[in-house]
């Protein structure tokens, strides 16, 4: 692989693909290997499909009364010396 593909590579904003990867990989003595691992969210699931099972108006409350717990809960806060 020449030095400006490699350069190329460098810039922000490249998007080898993988078949690129490997290659500029194994010049270097190395071997590239993907692997697909099981997904786990990133997400409370459950509590997704219950907001999802709520009708808009429901959500609203929800959304509200949660906003005004988070709003109670900061004005009463103190701040602890370090």
């Amino acid at each position: 692989m020449s030095q400006s593909a490699i350069a190329r590579l460098e810039r922000p904003g490249a998007n080898p693909t993988v078949a690129t990867l490997a290659n500029v990989i194994a010049a270097t003595g190395r071997r590239l290997s993907l692997a697909a691992d099981p997904h786990r969210a990133s997400f409370d699931e459950p509590q997704l499909l219950e907001r999802l099972a709520m009708t808009p108006a429901q959500r609203l409350a929800n959304f509200t009364a949660s906003s005004e717990n988070l709003a109670r809960m900061a004005r009463s806060a103190r701040r602890l010396s370090d």
